[in-house]
């Protein structure tokens, strides 16, 4: 006997997410297919063409640090987000775009190092891409400020709490997302360097 025509169909629940999240996740891997694609064309042409041994600015270095303060501070202000503790979650976003912009700032001091070490955005392969690599990523970076700018206001209306959280998960994923971008193209600048 068939059993297959005893069963009671069930219905199935369409699988769901949130249309902004999964628009966020699909840029994520747009941007990391973009940064794929630069460091293996680094490698590439920096194979082709030997010029390697570029010092990298130490600022970059206090950079990281920067940006790993900042990722702490965006997840503090998510964790009070979630406890519904409003002026830790203004102070802990105003404390990441302070620290967003220093970054920004030292991404600056950084090319005028570079500037001062002769190595300019034309001419030797590996120091442009030093700057397109900075360069992208400090674009990106001020959208994720703007973003902030946007969750900052948001708290200052009251519009972040524990009940309504998805536009805050999707600032920290994407800035945490960041920091980890940055602190990868650092590590393989300094390895290929």
């Amino acid at each position: 006997m068939d059993t297959s025509l005893h069963m009671s169909a069930q219905p199935q629940t369409p699988l769901a997410m949130n249309a902004q999240k999964f628009a966020l996740w699909l840029f994520l891997v747009s941007v990391v297919l973009l940064f794929g694609a630069l460091t293996s064309a680094y490698i590439v042409k920096v194979s082709e063409t030997g010029t390697l041994g570029i010092s990298l600015p130490t600022i970059f270095l206090w950079n990281s640090a920067l940006i790993v303060c900042s990722s702490v501070t965006a997840q503090l202000a998510y964790h009070f987000a979630k406890k519904d503790q409003l002026a830790k979650v203004k102070m802990m976003l105003v404390a990441s775009a302070v620290l967003g912009i220093a970054f920004i700032y030292g991404q600056l001091l950084a090319w005028d190092d570079l500037m001062a070490m002769n190595i300019n955005f034309v001419g030797n392969p590996a120091g442009s891409f030093i700057y397109v690599f900075t360069g992208v990523h400090v674009a990106h970076l001020v959208s994720a400020i703007v973003f902030l700018l946007i969750m900052l206001y948001a708290a200052f209306r009251f519009k972040v709490h524990s009940r309504k959280l998805d536009r805050m998960e999707m600032f920290v994923t994407y800035w945490h997302f960041l920091g980890g971008l940055w602190i990868y193209l650092y590590v393989f600048l300094n390895y290929y360097n």
